[in-house]
């Protein structure tokens, strides 16, 4: 068996979809592993690196791709980098097939059989593949950074003989992996934070991280959450009174970080015009939704707008701009998925079809689109046997979502009710 992991294409993306680690591994696994030189450069490994753990360096992605049976990569490739890739061969990347548009029609003129890992299904035994829970603890922790970059003032109360420093305001939208994490990064700064979420469960963990929940906790809101831990869509009185209660909250706040997404669909607009004008010069918006159409009704994708004093910052692919340790959780994901995939015994690939992770994660196999929320309505059935009833998921999905209501409803991690430390092991 043959592995590839070429270098990234797109021009945001620094992480690589292996580490010398997980390299290792891989040829334990019984792979040859080809890595495209310079493929991991953005994420501070080497060439020299992989060579030490016993991969071959290739020339360039299509010597890489040669006869590989496996292509790991970050990003869905570009049409352009598809050549060389053998027709057969399983490729093992970020998809996003919602908004991946008419680059699914050249991976299926590849004959590729393509697995999403986005859509990693949120149960027990997958919580070790979960890209969208181990990427979005990063983008939640580096959104504050980000915000505390371009504000003006300090984060954390001081006290000098000169006079004190207030310590910064802060309102973090959505209580799921990345907005947990945003509050505990925030609170290590020193700042006040606040956290607001349709979701009842997430006051408990917003307020063991020290952080204050801003809801409004009438008798709808105690029935907001579905079996699954998901927000249920609010009436529009409801969302009428929780859109005023945040609006007169966020003319408080020094900073706001919004982190609501929503699978396949645009992301839910949370901060207005209005209510951007209303903050205090100097304040600003951090929008982690951004390239799925934005939280904030101003925020641009790869730009920091200033609007009335306030800035807006709008950076896309958050995870990337940690890009050595976004890679190596990255890498570990991939590894355990791939291990699915491997018979030990025989170290051969030894797919088994009926395996939820492996038929929930796959989108195209033998020329054709088999996920059945991709699939047309008049397509033929997927070759694949029909996956076995879903195992019950020990807690909501690690994925941001929310209703568009004015408030963000991201499912919370498992258990903890705070960041985990390793965060490819969050989510459920």
């Amino acid at each position: 068996m043959k592995i590839a992991i070429p270098r990234e294409q797109r021009p945001d993306e620094a992480r690589v979809a292996a580490s010398p680690e997980t390299v290792k591994k891989l040829i334990n696994l019984g792979f040859e592993v080809s890595v495209e030189t310079g493929a991991g450069l953005g994420a501070a490994i080497t060439d020299e690196a992989y060579e030490k753990a016993g991969a071959t360096i290739a020339p360039d992605a299509t010597v890489a791709f040669g006869d590989a049976d496996v292509v790991a990569k970050v990003r869905r490739p570009l049409p352009d980098e598809l050549k060389g890739v053998k027709s057969g061969a399983l490729l093992v990347s970020i998809v996003d097939p919602f908004r991946a548009g008419d680059e699914l029609g050249p991976l299926q003129k590849a004959g590729v059989t393509a697995f999403a890992m986005d859509l990693i299904p949120r149960i027990t035994r997958a919580q070790s593949m979960d890209v969208l829970s181990s990427q979005s603890n990063l983008a939640g922790y580096k959104a504050v950074l980000d915000g505390a970059a371009v504000y003006g003032r300090a984060f954390p109360m001081m006290m000098t003989a000169a006079g004190t420093v207030p310590p910064a305001k802060v309102l973090v939208m959505g209580a799921g992996v990345a907005g947990l994490q945003a509050i505990a990064t925030a609170r290590r700064l020193g700042a006040i934070v606040s956290a607001t979420d349709v979701r009842p469960a997430a006051k408990e963990q917003v307020e063991s991280l020290g952080a204050s929940f801003v809801a409004v906790e009438d008798e709808e809101f105690k029935q907001a959450e579905t079996a699954g831990g998901y927000a249920k869509e609010m009436s529009p009185e409801y969302q009428k009174k929780q859109a005023e209660l945040i609006a007169e909250t966020i003319k408080k706040m020094d900073m706001v970080i919004t982190t609501a997404l929503i699978p396949g669909r645009p992301a839910p607009k949370l901060v207005s015009a209005e209510m951007v004008a209303s903050m205090k010069p100097g304040s600003v918006v951090v929008d982690l939704a951004v390239e799925t159409g934005g939280n904030c009704e101003l925020s641009k994708p790869g730009e920091v707008v200033e609007t009335g004093g306030v800035q807006i910052v709008g950076y896309v692919n958050v995870p990337g701009r940690l890009a050595a340790d976004a890679s190596a959780l990255y890498a570990r994901n991939i590894l355990n998925f791939i291990e699915l995939l491997v018979d030990k015994e025989t170290k051969a690939l030894a797919i088994d079809w009926e395996d939820q992770i492996v038929a929930e994660t796959c989108i195209i196999r033998d020329g054709q689109v088999v996920h059945p929320a991709l699939a047309p309505k008049d397509a033929a059935p997927p070759p694949a046997a029909d996956s076995p009833a879903p195992e019950p998921a020990p807690g909501p999905s690690a994925e941001e979502a929310a209703p568009e209501n004015g408030a963000a409803a991201e499912p919370e991690p498992e258990s903890e009710p705070g960041p985990k430390p390793d965060g490819d092991k969050q989510g459920g």
